[in-house]
């Protein structure tokens, strides 16, 4: 019998993991801290690119699924300034190479190619304890255990089977994101539905701006970026919606009015996501019956590739697995090699798209981009 596999963490990257296994009739288990597919929102949309996060989902079998899901027109992109004023924009041209869709949507093909009980859910692990052989105990939040064989950890950034590993842990990267959303836009908030546009705006000066997206279902999703210090963001009482927006809107004194209300009018109370990464070049000795993938492995600032480099970690892990049946140290270690490579140059290449965005010529990189006339862009 196949030995099989267990996943904690079902994300995108651990869920491409275990379709894969499926499809090649590896047993495999996944444990999940949350108490159910619905518990929480999964963010807002994804670019997922030909080369990485679509090819995952082929190799996954799920290319037909993923293209019932795209956002038609979520591809466009415009530049504005704090004025509100366009400075560049592009529209969605209709080709497969980056189009968009909704995380969740995405989560939710991957969950429905599972057979019923693949995830555990309510399982938060809180220990992972190395045992003979390459064999690990681990332990959950409601006090029960599991034996594994062959452990993959894909429960993201804060992962606790990376300890089993390395002793690297996250540091803050000076830049964190607060989340908002507005709904039924074009009837409640329609000089903001305009700034946005179909797609993606982008109202940047260095170190602060607006990330903002045209949803699905007539909702714009926001991310308010803003460069301070973890501390000033630990003094801020997140409980209170109505004095948070106060207080993250006047950081925006000055701004088109469209602009501001992306966070004054927003129709949900807003969430931090400080952001928080590895080193580019994060790397471990091969250690038995373990390996990561995704941010467990190489989280780093959100350069547009995180989602998609997780997926086909997941996928090619997959494919490393069933291709040395018997030998998981093999399939392992093959996996390694591919992942470590890549996701050095992806981190590298974050840091270089952070600094287009957010850097000290913000909004002109960004700008240039679109306009063609960045000859550094790629």
């Amino acid at each position: 019998m196949t030995t099989p596999v267990t996943i904690v963490g079902a994300g995108l990257g651990g869920l491409t993991l275990a379709r894969v296994l499926h499809l090649h009739d590896v047993p495999v288990t996944v444990y999940d801290a949350e108490a159910s597919a619905q518990a929480r929102s999964q963010g807002g949309h994804l670019d997922l690119h030909e080369h990485n996060g679509q090819r995952a989902l082929a190799i996954a079998g799920l290319a037909q699924e993923y293209r019932a899901i795209i956002h038609a027109g979520g591809g466009a992109q415009r530049v504005l300034d704090r004025h509100g004023m366009v400075l560049a924009e592009v529209p969605d041209d209709g080709s497969m190479a980056r189009p968009e869709a909704l995380r969740g949507d995405i989560r939710r093909i991957l969950l429905e190619s599972l057979p019923a009980g693949t995830v555990r859910w309510g399982k938060k692990l809180v220990a992972a304890t190395p045992l003979a052989r390459g064999r690990h105990e681990l332990t959950f939040a409601d006090g029960s255990t599991v034996t594994t064989k062959i452990l993959v950890g894909a429960e993201g950034t804060w992962s606790r089977v990376r300890a089993l590993l390395s002793d690297e842990k996250p540091t803050y990267a000076g830049i964190s994101y607060v989340d908002t959303y507005l709904h039924d836009v074009d009837d409640r908030h329609p000089e903001a539905a305009k700034a946005v546009g179909d797609g993606a705006m982008y109202a940047l000066i260095p170190g602060k701006g607006f990330l903002a997206h045209r949803e699905a279902n007539n909702i714009i999703h926001t991310y308010v970026v803003l460069n301070r210090p973890v501390e000033w963001f630990a003094d801020i009482d997140f409980a209170d919606a109505n004095a948070t927006k106060t207080l993250i809107a006047a950081e925006f004194e000055g701004w088109a009015p469209e602009l501001t209300a992306l966070i004054t009018d927003a129709d949900t109370a807003p969430i931090l996501r400080s952001i928080y990464q590895l080193p580019d070049r994060h790397r471990w000795a091969r250690m038995p019956g373990v390996t990561l993938l995704g941010d467990a492995a190489h989280v780093t600032v959100p350069g547009g590739e995180g989602a998609n480099i997780a997926m086909l970690d997941g996928a090619e892990l997959g494919e490393a697995i069933a291709a040395h049946p018997g030998d998981i140290e093999a399939a392992f270690a093959a996996y390694e090699e591919v992942m470590f490579a890549r996701s050095e140059a992806e981190a590298v290449g974050a840091h270089d798209t952070i600094d287009l965005i957010f850097g000290d010529g913000a909004p002109n990189g960004l700008v240039n981009l679109l306009n063609g006339t960045d000859q550094d862009a790629n």
